[in-house]
Parts: C-alpha cells; structure tokens; sequence
C-alpha cells in the first residue's frame, strides 16, 4: 500500500526522478511523469530505451518525486519492478500522464511500444 503523502505527490504534476542500474551495476536516472494506484508507483516508458532493458535484468529501482509547489516536499521511494503492462492500456496511461502534465495527449510518435512499470514499494519516505 502507498503512503498517503507519497501517493498524493505521485498523483499530482510532480516530476519524479527514475533510477535503474546499468548492467555494470552503475545507477541510471530520469526525469519523469510519474502516476500511482493504490499499491504501486508507475512509470510509463518503451520497450527499446535503456531504463525499460535496465529493470527487465534487475527490477531493483528508486524512485523520487519532487512537489512542484516546493521542492524541499518530496517522497522517495524504493523498491521493485513487479509487471510490465504492454499494449492499449501503456498507450492509454501515456495519454493519462500527458493530460495531467500538459493538457493534451502524449504528442511524440511512439517508437517501439509504451509499458507501463508498476512499482511495489519496499521502502517508503515523505516529507
């Protein structure tokens, strides 16, 4: 289950840093649009970038998202990548995130195929 204050953080348009680890073990991070259901933290990518190859060999990852209004307000999140949501409903959520970022649908061509990553938390903080 998500904390209440990072689950409001992850709802709102904040922005969340996204950190994989490289296969050489290095950690990898970018910036995001970032959403939640009640147990998950999600981040929306495709299939061919690096961070998507990064969890399919270790689904370890942290994720941490900064409060717009004030960035000293913030939830850090770690924990792992449990499932890899493919098809309609990754395009669908893209369009969702775009939305609440931007007020329109996702406008870059898709390159490959959107995922969508849930993320269970392991270790959550708030403040």
């Amino acid at each position: 289950m998500l904390d209440e204050k990072v689950r409001a953080l992850a709802e709102a348009a904040n922005f969340a840093a996204f950190t994989t680890l490289l296969p050489g073990g290095q950690p990898q991070t970018h910036v995001m649009w970032v959403g939640c259901d009640d147990e998950h933290i999600l981040i929306n990518t495709e299939v061919h970038r690096r961070k998507f190859k990064n969890v399919e060999q270790d689904p370890r990852v942290t994720v941490a998202i900064i409060d717009a209004a004030n960035p000293y307000s913030f939830a850090e999140v770690r924990g792992r990548v449990v499932e890899a949501i493919r098809g309609d409903e990754a395009r669908a959520h893209i369009d969702q995130l775009a939305n609440k970022y931007t007020g329109k649908d996702y406008q870059p061509d898709v390159q490959s195929e959107r995922v969508i990553l849930k993320i269970v938390p392991e270790r959550q903080i708030a403040r």
